[in-house]
């Protein structure tokens, strides 16, 4: 028997952690049953053999009390542990005697009812199956005073009926055959027989039967427990409905440009800017700002300044240094960098040929930078780059009285977009 039990307990253990891996990796219905409950049940028992010779006991034996505390793993298996308390009491044929035994059990439990989809002709009446191992004590009161409690190993296998009075409180009605093993009494307290060495031989098998009336009592926030939750949608709907959504959430285009988010490698392009298979905005001179933005920004600020030429040369505007002053002539920089780009030499030459044209006038060498970095980086970085602006300046004959030099930090207009930051990474003039 030993040889038999140990592959069992085993077998009971892996399969434990089997369906305890497998409701952790599945996401179906996982948290929407409860999974602990109390179980409580009386009735009788009867033990089979062995008896001393003349002792036997009734084939309905009050009595049998119960208490097991049992958690489902999923819908169809759980675990649980029980304890029980038997009296064992002769008939009214054979000698007295009274014998107890106490026991405890760990058991795996299956949901039958759900295996043979009893939800689809009854929600009320279900099936449990358990099977485990447990120890129990067997003592007698009147014939082993003084005497040790027989120990024994036990493997139990059971059927659980069920009948659901509502949704926290089931009736049950149960059937357990507990097979006992290194067994060295019998029932009615004698002993088994000695070998030729004094010592007791080895413990013989002997069972005994339960069958209980008893309720169980269910745990949880949620609406119904394990025993008799249904999910609406197969495992097979569920996961083509996750793929659908996962689908939807793969199709949406943050940026409105056409090119779905999986596949965007520039997610927030600009709005209405035109972009390339992989959203990216087209960018064909390399300067970080979108062609078509770049466009109309050179577009408007062309209008302004033919705007002041017609002024000027209508007598409406005091002189062409409202270009200058209006911020239509920058000097602009690469990230990080204090020297101009290649895009600024327009600007500076505009500036040289007016300062030359107009010898009596100042002007104020404004540093700027965008966000990126802390403020103080920011201030001392705007101001290298007025610097260097004004060193260009002089290089080209314009007295360095005539220039003042002023680092403003960050720019207060920038923002998050990499168009925005390239446009604010610059130097400009105040005509004085």
């Amino acid at each position: 028997m030993k040889k038999v039990v140990l592959p069992l307990v085993m077998l009971l253990l892996a399969s434990a952690g089997m369906q305890a891996q497998e409701t952790e990796s599945s996401g179906t219905g996982a948290n929407d049953f409860n999974k602990f409950s109390i179980e409580v049940g009386g009735g009788v028992n009867k033990a089979a053999n062995p008896f001393d010779v003349g002792y036997h006991m009734a084939t309905l034996n009050f009595f049998d009390a119960n208490l097991g505390f049992r958690y489902m793993f999923n819908t169809k298996f759980g675990i649980k542990a029980e304890g029980y308390y038997d009296k064992l009491k002769n008939d009214d044929i054979g000698p007295d005697f009274e014998s107890k035994v106490i026991g405890v059990s760990v058991q795996g439990v299956a949901n039958l009812g759900r295996m043979m989809n009893f939800e689809s002709f009854t929600n009320r009446f279900n099936i449990l199956g358990h099977l485990g191992i447990g120890l129990s004590w067997l003592s007698d009161d009147n014939t082993m005073k003084g005497d040790k409690q027989d120990q024994m190993g036990n493997l139990l296998v059971g059927l659980t009926g069920q009948f659901r009075i509502s949704n926290r409180i089931v009736l049950t009605g149960d059937f357990t055959a507990i097979n006992n093993f290194s067994q060295q009494r019998t029932w009615n307290g004698g002993f088994v027989d000695k070998d030729s060495q004094g010592q007791y031989r080895d413990g013989f098998d002997s069972t005994l039967y339960h069958a209980t009336l008893g309720l169980t009592f269910y745990l949880g926030k949620h609406e119904k427990h394990a025993d008799w939750y249904v999910d609406e949608k197969p495992d097979a709907v569920e996961e083509a409905e996750a793929r659908i959504d996962e689908l939807e959430t793969m199709m949406n285009d943050t940026d409105k440009d056409g090119v779905p988010d999986y596949l965007d490698a520039e997610p927030n392009t600009i709005t209405g800017v035109a972009v390339d298979s992989k959203g990216r905005s087209i960018d064909k001179n390399g300067n970080q700002i979108p062609d078509e933005l770049e466009n109309y920004v050179q577009s408007e600020n062309e209008k302004a300044k033919q705007e002041i030429i017609r002024e000027v040369t209508n007598g409406t505007n005091a002189d062409l240094a409202d270009l200058i002053n209006g911020g239509y002539v920058n000097v602009y920089f690469d990230f990080n960098k204090d020297t101009p780009n290649a895009q600024s030499v327009s600007g500076i030459n505009f500036l040289i040929k007016y300062l030359k044209a107009n010898p009596g006038t100042a002007a104020d060498v404004v540093g700027y930078a965008d966000e990126v970095g802390d403020n103080a980086y920011n201030k001392d970085l705007s101001a290298r780059r007025a610097a260097n602006v004004k060193k260009i300046l002089v290089d080209a004959g314009i007295e360095a009285s005539r220039l003042n030099i002023i680092g403003n930090g960050e720019d207060a207009n920038t923002g998050n977009s990499k168009q925005v930051r390239q446009t604010v990474r610059r130097v400009t003039f105040k005509l004085k």
